[in-house]
């Protein structure tokens, strides 16, 4: 108890409370002295030196069908048509059709000979920078679900993202950016938000979610400083920190997250116009990353994959990007009813561009530090389900790209239908221990004390995939 005068007595718990609504503004002070905005920020510690220094995962939402893309299977071919030999599992809507060979021709790309399908012209010129896993298998055929396997470590909401693991393990680069970005083109993963979740880490560790629709800006409410731009922000920091006071719980963590968000915000209004501003990049640029395609959807996925890069070179730790709006309302490579259609329509949007983000990754010297993660979070039955495939999680197909990752390799196998994985099996626990380890983290030791427990990203499992490392 605190006695403030003879008849007025605050206990400390209040007096925090009403002197909570200060402190942002004080640490705004020393945010506006700064000209630039800018302190810098300690990165985090790895547990010893990691091959990758960055990330960026290019999710596929919806299922891509690895009989299609990555994983050739002639039998399909051969026995098209017929009915499908092996049992079948449970499938998402039990309509079991015969056995369903792929419209789209395989060929052997690059001094490595990795076969892609035809889907992906602009992609399978980078062969040899592409580690194909064809042996992935999940526990789940339910998008949200899976979704949530694929990106919290756990099939329900409330735990932090990858992203948000790596933004707490490494810190930041980037004083006046987050540590992880969500480039937002029109469609999140299925479940929502609760994807990009920092859980019970700090709120800083948050993907933040950056919109690349053309027409408008990329964070709202976002604009470049001016005159009036201390005065502005500091009642905004001020409101804010009163709204946020009246909802203060115990736990002072909250209060230092909340103080680093304001503090960021307003240098943000400086770095994010202009990471935003594609203008500066050259015509030869633009036309590599197929920017002014005549397609739209390639158009737009282009815009993201250029600000990826661009975020990269600012020093963002963890960069996702979502798919495209205009194919389908949720899930765009969800191919139930038209395979052949849908596919074609979805690798087309992000062909060009994801090949010309490995190209220019690696001119610029960044792919050697930059892990490129290009998931999904199941496959696709090789039996039909009309003209499409239903959800498959026994087996399907990711690939990485950079940083200690061997290039022009295909790891693991499916059986001869492509069905099962049944060579050097990878669950998306390990996975996920793969990507820490080529952080610099063993997934064992990265945890956070929460409710009593020890938390971490792989929960009791995970092996790291040291075969497929340089």
């Amino acid at each position: 108890m605190i006695v403030t005068n003879a008849n007025h007595r605050c206990t400390r718990r209040l007096m925090l409370q009403r002197s909570a609504s200060g402190l942002g503004l004080v640490a705004l002070s020393g945010v506006l002295a700064d000209a630039g905005f800018a302190q810098e920020l300690a990165p985090g510690r790895s547990h010893f030196a990691g091959e990758a220094r960055q990330v960026i995962l290019l999710f596929m939402d919806g299922g891509v069908s690895q009989v299609d893309t990555f994983d050739p299977k002639p039998r399909l071919e051969q026995e098209h048509g017929r009915p499908f030999p092996m049992p079948v599992e449970a499938t998402q809507f039990d309509a079991v059709g015969n056995t369903l060979g792929s419209p789209f021709r395989f060929q052997r790309h690059g001094q490595s000979g990795l076969p892609i399908s035809d889907l992906f012209p602009h992609l399978s010129r980078r062969a040899d920078e592409l580690c194909v896993i064809r042996s992935m298998r999940a526990p789940l055929a339910e998008h949200a679900q899976a979704c949530y396997l694929m990106h919290l470590g756990a099939p329900l909401r409330g735990r932090p993202s990858l992203g948000s693991w790596v933004a707490y393990g490494l810190g930041t680069e980037a004083s006046d950016l987050p540590g992880y970005v969500v480039l937002d083109g029109g469609l999140v993963a299925l479940g929502g938000i609760a994807n990009y979740s920092s859980g019970f880490l700090p709120a800083t560790d948050e993907g933040s979610l950056f919109c690349t629709d053309a027409n408008g800006p990329i964070v709202p409410n976002i604009r470049a400083a001016d005159r009036q731009g201390g005065d502005r922000l500091a009642r905004f920091v001020a409101e804010g920190d009163r709204t946020f006071a009246r909802r203060l719980g115990p736990e002072g963590i909250a209060v230092e997250s909340a103080i680093a968000n304001f503090e960021l915000a307003c240098r943000m209004q400086v770095s994010v116009p202009s990471v935003a501003d594609l203008s500066a990049e050259g015509h030869a640029t633009r036309q590599l990353y197929g920017i002014d395609s005549a397609n739209p959807l390639t158009a737009r996925y282009a815009r993201q994959c250029l600000l990826a890069r661009r975020l990269i070179e600012r020093g963002v730790r963890f960069v996702e990007l979502t798919c495209v709006a205009g194919i389908r309302n949720v899930s765009p490579w969800d191919s139930h009813d038209n395979i052949k259609e849908h596919h074609r329509k979805n690798a087309d949007a992000v062909d060009q561009p994801v090949a010309a983000l490995l190209y220019d990754l690696r001119a610029r010297g960044l792919l050697e530090s930059t892990l490129v993660v290009w998931a999904t979070e199941f496959g696709r039955t090789p039996f039909a389900q009309g003209n499409g495939r239903d959800h498959n999680p026994q087996g399907f197909t990711i690939w990485m790209a950079g940083a200690g990752v061997r290039g022009g390799m295909a790891y693991g196998a499916t059986d001869e239908y492509g069905y099962h994985a049944v060579e050097d099996v990878v669950s998306v626990h390990d996975l996920h221990a793969t990507i820490l380890h080529l952080l610099g983290f063993d997934h064992t030791r990265l945890t956070f004390r929460y409710a009593g427990r020890d938390f971490r990203l792989t929960d009791v499992h995970g092996e790291v995939l040291h075969k497929l490392l340089v």
